[in-house]
């Protein structure tokens, strides 16, 4: 079994061997042997393996010039190291390097020859084999390239734990320690710059890309790490596709369809060289332009794609290239390449690949081979099927003479990373060269030796490594196997010296910083499209415009993205912010929220503060009311001047003076407390006005109230006795006032108390504008405040009108009944005026209710007195006033001495049988200069000096004017002694009806019961009967404000139409 499996392997390693011949590979004897695998050659040609022979190995074909450069890099390092007298000191590196044809099938033949070779060494077959030359094991591979082949060859070393350190691998799957367990690279992850291609979409504000990728495992992982950072940045994609070096002509056509109609300018493209250059040279052959290129480090400086003839539509490109290194010496050991070298079998290929030419010691370079396979990607002469045979070579050509990439070492990223590779392997082996027995990573901490040192103990090195590299930088794998670096961002210009591209250093992307400020860009070295910056030119200045590409134009400040069903979230329209929310940026979201006491301009760009209201002083309305409030305090007071001075005057005196003092102030305050209603509402204003204004209004009508039925009661009484008038004295009229007015002051104690009103910002009324107005705290306490303010007015409306057929002189009735029915009106209007209302215009209600309803009360009260004091002072005598009383209790007795007459005329008829005129409806009477009896001369002149006055008094259904005349008391005494005995006989007979009409006079004037006037009355010519009232002249005491005596009144009869006579008697004083 043993000697089988020998023999098995010896035979695969005969046949991997085979296929790889002395001039296709590099291999240099040492004590310890490094593997390479490097591309380089771009791919295999294709043939049909029809099976009707043996199958043969693929030709490879397109030679790589920074292929063979990387392959340099790792000689180079290793023969650096062999030089060096600290690292590996008495010990030689060899290596054994392989061409992978950038295919993953010639990067698995050139890794079984390792593979073979380790078998080899474990199964010490060494008794059984005779093995003349015996090749030591492959300890390490540096390599190899794309993601896809690396996948494949970790696969394979991983099953013999030969560590394998890839120097452009950037896959993030390879991370997976699970599968590919002996991986390690030297350039970073993926995941680092599909974030950061993430990072510079977002950074041009762009959200519309299309995303090409390699169909292999550094395409695939890479665009699936993209879109899952474009989906977190709102970035959206467009079009996602496929390609391969190996697609056929009918899937490329489809892709260049998708890119060419889409409305995305910026691709992003996850791929190499080889697996672009098809889709670049389509896109290319049909002109598609204007689109922006954002390239991953395998192909951002790819010879295959960055050719002049290909700028004009990929010259906008921005890629990625890892940090640049330096390698001293380098360049003069890439000078120092030679056909005729023994330890690097390509360097022949090289050379006439360089020189487009053929050393004609090599039969499998000749002329006639090379017509089809050679080519290179700089177009320099390169053979291919229709290409003639080359010149010989000498092998003296000048390598400097010629540009190619391979003398391209201004920007060492690759083959720095593959030096780097190298080193890291070298450090791992000097650890284990200076290992200290005990201290070991090994079991019981033992040392591996380096003489024997196998595969898997120098990969539990590499895990642990840790040096400084000749950059000064730490060098150390994490647990992934990774080491993290920075990238740089680069842009392809074209050089304006010889029409090459040359990749421009724009910014740079730094994984270590924290996030958002990983990437910088100087957007002033861009060159959009390659040549020169796209020109936008504003108020005639020319700015530089980053392209566009996105799904929607950008929304402005003020505006928000409205999604568009069925469109991606990219795709969307521009939604105005709602009033109260802003944006103050380009392609908001959402709009925010205006803070509470602000609200959004007219654009939405901002918030600016609410406009705050409330009745001002200095607003129209407000000067209105404050104009209207001060016209009533200076009426009032003009009122209350006027009584002040004509306070000794009778019709000051019959308004009951002190009450009418009292009812002026409370007016006072009516006006005054309209003002606590205008201007910014505060804590005081706001518990201080409706107290004021219901304190003062009660106030008021208290004292109306109080006036009123004072006069209403003395009248209803039939005789004023000295209780009456010692119940209703002045003192007792202001104890009522005071009662009235402190049920009021109790209900604002216990409502300011309990629920005070306070100032109140309100939000909610109207958007825009903040109302500054009371909160009430209590409606209950407001209502009950106006409730008994207008149930006090109701009480007097009562009185009032009960009393409007009493004399005008004592309560103005009538125009007491007209003010408190002005009340009401306004009071009733108030309450739906001020429930339907809000803002400041509740206040203003509220104020023009009491401004209206204190203009009533002195308007209706006080004007028609103002009035006479001043303009009718005639009016303003004792006369006038005494004439008003006794017309009213002429009224009186008449209508009484009319009702007697009709019931003793229908007892008469219904006794007798007699017949006789009733009265008529209307009583004419005669004018008192109608006197059938003249006068003699001198009692004519007497009468001429005496002063009267006419009363017109209604009553029943007649109308009776009432002269009257006064005389002094001196000049009548002897008229009032008669006038006495002449009717004693007929007071006898008077009506006790009249005697209630006995005080009316003094009362009114607020004297005591003075003389008392007589009237006579004939019921009826059949009759004959006459009534009179006749007074005493008693005293009852002195009088607090006494007043002269009443003249006498000259008798006059007055005949009706229907017949019956009235006669007026005598007034003596």
């Amino acid at each position: 079994m043993t000697s089988y499996s020998c023999c098995l392997i010896l035979l695969l390693f005969t046949w991997s061997t085979a296929a790889y011949g002395p001039n296709q590979r590099a291999q240099k004897k040492g004590d310890i042997i490094l593997g390479g695998l490097f591309p380089i050659h771009f791919g295999v040609a294709a043939k049909d393996q029809d099976l009707k022979s043996r199958p043969e190995s693929v030709e490879c074909i397109r030679y790589n010039f920074r292929g063979f450069r990387w392959l340099q890099a790792m000689i180079f390092a290793i023969e650096e190291i062999n030089s060096s007298p600290t690292l590996l000191p008495n010990m030689t590196l060899g290596y054994r390097i392989f061409d992978t044809c950038n295919t993953v099938s010639k990067a698995l033949e050139a890794t079984l020859s390792f593979v073979a070779q380790n078998k080899i060494d474990s199964l010490n077959l060494d008794e059984f084999c005779n093995c003349s030359e015996h090749i030591p094991s492959t300890i390490a591979v540096v390599g190899a390239t794309g993601s896809g082949i690396s996948t494949a060859v970790a696969n394979l070393l991983g099953l013999f734990y030969i560590p394998q350190v890839s120097y452009a691998s950037s896959s993030r799957l390879l991370s997976n320690k699970n599968q590919f367990k002996s991986f390690l690279r030297t350039i970073p992850n993926d995941e680092h710059q599909a974030t950061a291609m993430a990072d510079i979409i977002e950074y041009f504000r762009w959200n519309w890309v299309g995303t090409i990728a390699a169909d292999d495992d550094y395409g695939r992982p890479g665009i699936e790490k993209f879109r899952e950072e474009a989906e977190e940045r709102d970035i959206c994609i467009d079009f996602s596709e496929l390609i391969s070096q190996y697609s056929d002509e009918e899937e490329i056509q489809q892709v260049v369809e998708v890119i060419q109609n889409s409305t995305a300018r910026v691709i992003v493209v996850f791929s190499s060289g080889p697996d672009l250059e098809p889709l670049i040279k389509e896109i290319v052959r049909r002109n598609i332009t204007g689109k922006i290129w954002l390239a991953s480090e395998a192909w951002a400086s790819s010879s295959l794609i960055a050719m002049p003839e290909f700028f004009r539509v990929i010259g906008s490109t921005i890629g990625f290239a890892l940090k640049a290194g330096q390698i001293p010496g380098f360049r003069e050991f890439l000078q120092k390449v030679h056909p005729k070298s023994t330890n690097n079998g390509f360097a022949k290929e090289f050379w006439e690949e360089t020189f487009n030419c053929y050393l004609p010691d090599g039969s499998k370079n000749s002329p006639a081979s090379t017509s089809f396979h050679k080519g290179h990607e700089e177009g320099l002469g390169a053979g291919n099927g229709t290409s003639a045979f080359r010149p010989p070579c000498t092998g003296d050509e000048n390598i400097t003479s010629v540009e190619t990439p391979y003398m391209d070492y201004t920007h060492l990223r690759i083959s720095y990373n593959v030096y780097l590779a190298v080193y890291s392997i070298a450090h791992a082996l000097q650890d284990i060269y200076t290992c200290t027995p005990g201290k070991g990573l090994f079991t019981n901490g033992s040392c591996a030796d380096i003489k024997k040192v196998e595969a898997w103990q120098v990969l539990k090195h590499l895990r642990h490594l840790n040096f400084t590299n000749n950059m000064g930088e730490q060098v150390d794998f994490d647990e992934f196997g990774d080491l993290v670096g920075n990238y740089s961002i680069i842009n392809w210009h074209l050089s304006p010296e010889d029409g090459s591209v040359v990749f421009e250093e724009v910014g740079h992307y730094n994984v270590y910083a924290k996030k958002g400020e990983r990437l910088f860009i100087n957007e002033n070295k861009i060159l959009w499209g390659g040549l020169s910056k796209e020109p936008l030119t504003i108020l005639c200045v020319s700015v530089l415009q980053v392209p566009f590409s996105n799904c929607s134009r950008d929304c402005l400040p003020g505006t928000r993205k409205g999604i568009i069903e069925g469109e991606p979230t990219c795709c969307f329209e521009c939604v105005d912010c709602p009033d109260g929310e802003y944006s103050d940026e380009t392609d908001a979201s959402a709009c925010d929220k205006c803070p509470e006491d602000y609200w959004s301009n007219e654009n939405h760009t901002s918030c600016i503060p609410k406009q705050i209201e409330f009745l001002a002083w200095t607003e129209p309305f407000g000067i209105a009311l404050t104009l209207f409030a001060v016209l009533g305090i200076f009426l009032t007071s003009f009122v209350l001047g006027v009584f002040t001075k004509f306070r000794n005057t009778p019709i000051v005196k019959a308004t009951n003076r002190e009450l009418s003092y009292l009812l002026l102030f409370s007016l006072l305050c009516c006006f005054s407390s309209s003002l606590f209603f205008i201007g910014e509402p505060q804590n005081w204003t706001c518990r201080l006005r409706q107290p004021a204004f219901g304190i003062s209004f009660v106030l008021c009508i208290s004292c109306i109230l109080v006036k009123t039925n004072r006069v209403l009661l003395v009248f209803e009484a039939k005789i004023p006795t000295s209780l009456h008038r010692k119940w209703w004295g002045l003192n007792l009229q202001f104890l009522l006032v005071f009662l009235c007015t402190f049920v009021q002051i109790v209900i604002c104690v216990i409502w300011l108390y309990t629920a005070p009103p306070s100032s109140y910002r309100n939000h909610e009324l109207e958007d825009e504008i903040i109302f500054i107005t009371c909160h009430e705290g209590s409606l209950m306490a407001l209502g009950f405040l106006i409730g008994y303010t207008c149930l006090l007015a109701a009480i007097c409306f009562f009185f009032a009108f009960k009393s409007r057929k009493l004399p005008e002189n004592f309560n103005e009735a009538k125009f007491i009944t007209f003010s408190m029915l002005i009340f009401f009106i306004v009071w009733i209007s108030f309450i739906p005026a001020y429930a339907s209302t809000y803002g400041k215009f509740v206040s203003a209600v509220e104020v023009i209710a009491i401004l209206a309803a204190s203009f009533g009360l002195l308007a209706c009260i006080f004007f028609n007195k103002v009035y006479i004091i001043l303009f009718k002072p005639s009016r303003n005598t004792i006369e006038e006033v005494r004439c008003s009383t006794a017309a009213h209790a002429f009224k009186v007795a008449a209508r009484a001495t009319l009702r007697r007459s009709n019931v003793s005329r229908k007892r008469s008829n219904s006794l007798g049988g007699s017949t006789g005129s009733t009265p008529s409806s209307s009583i004419s009477s005669k004018s008192n200069h109608e006197d059938p009896f003249p006068l003699p001369a001198c009692a004519e002149r007497q009468r001429q000096q005496q002063r009267g006055c006419k009363q017109k008094v209604s009553f029943g259904s007649g109308t009776v004017t009432l002269s009257l005349s006064f005389e002094e008391p001196q000049k009548n005494a002897m008229a009032n002694r008669n006038a006495k005995r002449r009717n004693s006989l007929e007071a006898q007979n008077s009506d006790d009806s009249l005697m209630r009409h006995r005080a009316l006079l003094p009362l009114q004037i607020n004297e005591p019961l003075g003389a008392e006037p007589g009237f006579q009355a004939a019921s009826s010519p059949e009759t004959s009967s006459q009534e009179s009232v006749v007074g005493d002249n008693k005293e009852e005491g002195p009088s607090p404000e006494a007043e002269p005596s009443l003249p006498s009144v000259n008798s006059r009869n007055f005949i009706g139409t229907g017949g019956g006579s009235v006669t007026e008697n005598t007034v003596h004083s």
